[in-house]
């Protein structure tokens, strides 16, 4: 694939630091807590939150190379990405799970990533889960002709990103005594925990089914920083039957968040992250006097849909 001359990825216009939004919810008023947004969905209107920060450090890192990305059929990353490479002037390749995808209309995700410059390579799932294999990385990117191309991985979690991410967390530094957010790949929460103060705690509300992301988190802490970095923990109860799952609890919640608040709620990720932190303070798990801080990851796209 062709590269071209190393972007600026200041051309990205990022509004930073986000926002930081206080929030009335007698939900948490009446425990005595405070509940704060952090409005990282505002950083930039095609990088949305936590997508700009992963990705500016592996745009920095490719050097003016393509990008070969990963994600399914409706991956916030690939579209953020897709997006990146349109406004940087970057050829991008994103590798689509599900073979079978290949044969069928594209959904208004992947067309948008097309829209955008993306050219999409399908594989079948079992391929797709064994993609961090050397062996299999190096068929799927000669199958895609992207051999040359900078890989950025699922989510866009890797050392580069934890480091892009940890500002986040000094964003956050003495604004709150306890900083959330629902994690997918563990990027976000091992980077931001690295940036905040020692008396801060970060808590990761999984939206994946399985109890693995804690070790996922430690992996990428000890590749980025030498080790575990600050206080953090998972709580995985909250995924809603698990990736890209939701209820119709779920969206009951997020509709009455966004009506308490006149703030449309992402239903994937930061759906579960409002949902556990409402469940939470239900539970005392968070002394009176607590000032919990929540990032807003993300938001809805106008067709409803929207994945990591």
């Amino acid at each position: 694939m062709t590269s071209v001359d190393t972007p600026d990825p200041g051309a990205l216009r990022p509004q930073l630091p986000s926002p930081l939004q206080e929030i009335e919810d007698d939900r948490f008023t009446g425990r005595g807590l405070r509940l704060l947004l952090k409005r990282d969905d505002l950083i930039h209107p095609e990088l949305v939150g936590n997508k700009w920060r992963k990705l500016v450090p592996n745009i920095e890192a490719a050097a003016g190379r393509a990008l070969v990305t990963f994600g399914g059929a409706y991956s916030n990353h690939l579209r953020a990405t897709a997006a990146a490479g349109r406004l940087l002037g970057i050829p991008t390749v994103g590798v689509v799970r599900g073979q079978e995808l290949a044969d069928r209309p594209l959904n208004p995700s992947l067309a948008r990533c097309t829209a955008d410059g993306m050219r999409l390579h399908f594989i079948d799932r079992a391929t797709y889960r064994r993609k961090d294999d050397p062996e299999t990385l190096g068929a799927v990117l000669r199958a895609a002709r992207a051999e040359d191309a900078y890989v950025v991985p699922e989510g866009g979690s890797n050392t580069a990103a934890v480091h892009g991410c940890r500002a986040l967390g000094t964003e956050l530094r003495d604004h709150a005594d306890v900083v959330a957010l629902a994690c997918g790949t563990g990027g976000t929460l091992a980077g931001l925990t690295a940036g905040l103060g020692p008396r801060q705690r970060a808590l990761g509300v999984s939206v994946l089914k399985g109890g693995f992301l804690t070790s996922d988190v430690q992996a990428l802490q000890e590749r980025a920083f030498g080790g575990r970095r600050g206080a953090w923990s998972v709580d995985d109860r909250f995924h809603f039957g698990g990736y890209a799952r939701t209820t119709p609890a779920l969206d009951a919640f997020a509709e009455d968040f966004g009506h308490r608040h006149g703030l449309p709620v992402e239903r994937l990720y930061v759906a579960k992250l409002l949902y556990g932190l409402v469940a939470l303070a239900d539970e005392g798990a968070f002394p009176r006097g607590t000032t919990v801080a929540a990032v807003v990851t993300g938001r809805p796209f106008p067709e409803g849909k929207g994945r990591s």
